[in-house]
């Protein structure tokens, strides 16, 4: 690892570093999602209780990140994990009580899956959620300033692009491997071509015309 990782690291760990040492707490839980803004498929909400001193080279913000790279140290960051866990809802909930409702839902199912219960929650932007009880700090692009937060959104990223990749296989003229479900112009284009099939998102391509 060079220098310059090394201190882009121990600068997004400075949010854990300052509450490990305030406060007594011995397990931060990061949480991110994917998918929010699709037109097809679930989101994936997802938490990540990495060690005190993980330092996972490469771990930053998914969006940051190439997939090839995010395959690879999302393999890292689950076998390092002190536990990790997915909440993934899919689109037919999301039609049935909107995007924020459905990640929030997300949000809470995974917290409920993890098989440690952390002593603090940081999340990234999300407010009024249900954390099981558990103390909760939101901070906005917490995926870009926390590393915890970091390694939850990689979890999330490669989660749900790895279902769209599925979804490509049943519906292959969608172009899901590629866009994932964004509203690419190559994805409207299909939509127009072929109408919606299951997995669109209803609420959300509702102004297309196809």
């Amino acid at each position: 690892m060079t220098e310059k990782e090394q201190e882009r690291l121990t600068k997004l760990k400075e949010i854990e570093r300052n509450i490990y040492n305030k406060e007594d707490v011995n397990y931060i839980c990061g949480i991110d999602e994917a998918g929010r803004g699709p037109l097809a498929g679930p989101v994936v909400v997802a938490c990540a209780i990495m060690p005190k001193d993980s330092m996972i080279e490469g771990v930053n913000d998914s969006k940051k990140i190439s997939e090839k790279k995010r395959e690879k140290i999302y393999e890292q960051i689950i076998n390092e994990a002190i536990s990790y866990s997915v909440g993934i809802i899919d689109e037919a909930k999301i039609d049935e009580i909107n995007i924020l409702q459905a990640t929030k839902l997300g949000l809470t199912t995974a917290v409920k899956e993890l098989k440690i219960k952390p002593d603090i929650i940081l999340v990234d932007a999300l407010t009024k959620i249900d954390t099981d009880g558990i103390p909760y700090r939101s901070i906005i692009k917490g995926d870009a300033l926390s590393y915890s937060i970091s390694a939850a959104s990689i979890i999330a990223k490669v989660t749900r692009d790895r279902i769209m990749l599925g979804y490509d296989k049943v519906y292959p003229e969608y172009g899901f491997a590629k866009h994932k479900g964004y509203g690419t112009a190559m994805h409207m284009e299909a939509i127009r071509e072929y109408g919606l099939c299951p997995i669109h998102r209803r609420s959300f391509v509702k102004n297309i015309i196809i």
